[in-house]
């Protein structure tokens, strides 16, 4: 059978929405595309630990930092399931790993920002979780089997992060005038990098048109950017806060908000690597690696130890 044949069959399952599963044949660009994506979306989960560790052992309450250590191991074990889907393709987890702590990967733009205040925590909550699950729900359907079938779960908990950040931010503002002011102040600077998860506009974007027919994205940036903006706009209401953008109007012909030109130089300079933190959330994740290099050295040689040892056959120790 030849190469065109086997897109041709590969193609009719995508567009009778039938999953690709790991052993079936598919394009060497596809495969390359998933790992790019999955790993990417794995090495976000892991860096966006960092800007929220930050702020376990200063949380106001023993309760916020209960909360805040369950999120981050949400998080962990979000970047565990996405590295599991991203081997399936054929690419090793330590290879995934060292493309992160080399560079050459890259990982969500915005966990390079800081975290300045306590409720830049409810602010990623609302703004930050909340723009992934949109980019997320979408990936539950996506074309790959085991990337949407890690997305389930992972789409659960994030829903649910959004939820605990938009409280937390509800209980600021309706607290002192130090804490409204905190409140909106952390909202005005995680409104931007956020509608920048979505990644370049449209016309600019190199990877989209493919993804939408393979069907890895069901939504283009601009698509998901506009609904990201729309529930943004009534929700803040809620919290008696504003967002940041003078140029927000309903738009009665498109049913749609207007809003903003997005810093698009700032974007960019952020993703080459240039941004406020990429520096330190690299060394901070090259660091935790070496640390635990002596871990998995020892967990790899007590795993040797045990298949070198004789095994007791079955039934013998109910014999016995």
């Amino acid at each position: 059978m030849s190469v065109h044949d086997l897109e041709q069959i590969f193609q009719k399952k995508i567009d009778e929405e039938v999953k690709i599963e790991p052993k079936e044949w598919m394009p060497d660009a596809y495969r390359k595309t998933n790992i790019r994506q999955i790993s990417q979306h794995a090495h976000s989960e892991i860096v966006g630990m960092l800007p929220e560790g930050n702020w376990i052992s200063r949380a106001p309450s023993l309760k916020r930092k209960a909360i805040l250590m369950a999120k981050v191991q949400d998080e962990a074990g979000h970047g565990l399931y996405l590295y599991c889907a991203a081997e399936t393709l054929g690419m090793s987890r330590e290879q995934m790993i060292d493309d992160l702590h080399s560079g050459k990967a890259k990982y969500s733009s915005i966990f390079n920002y800081p975290t300045l205040t306590w409720a830049d925590m409810g602010a990623i909550g609302w703004l930050v979780d909340g723009a992934a699950i949109l980019n997320q729900v979408m990936l539950c359907r996506t074309s790959y089997g085991p990337y949407a079938r890690a997305m389930v779960r992972i789409c659960k908990e994030e829903s649910f992060h959004q939820r605990q950040g938009f409280e937390s931010l509800l209980v600021l503002s309706k607290g002192t005038d130090e804490q409204k002011a905190m409140c909106q102040d952390a909202i005005n600077r995680w409104w931007w990098p956020s509608l920048m998860m979505f990644g370049p506009k449209d016309s600019e974007s190199t990877n989209s048109d493919q993804s939408m027919k393979w069907k890895i994205k069901r939504k283009t940036n601009d698509e998901l950017r506009q609904q990201f903006v729309d529930m943004c706009v009534e929700q803040v209401k809620l919290l008696g806060m504003t967002l940041p953008d003078p140029h927000l109007k309903w738009n009665e012909e498109r049913g749609h908000y207007d809003f903003g030109e997005i810093d698009w130089n700032e974007f960019w300079n952020v993703v080459k690597g240039n941004g406020p933190c990429n520096k330190q959330r690299l060394e901070a994740r090259r660091k935790a690696h070496e640390e635990g290099r002596w871990v998995r050295e020892a967990a790899a040689a007590h795993a040797e130890k045990r298949k070198q040892q004789p095994q007791t056959p079955k039934g013998a120790l109910a014999a016995a």
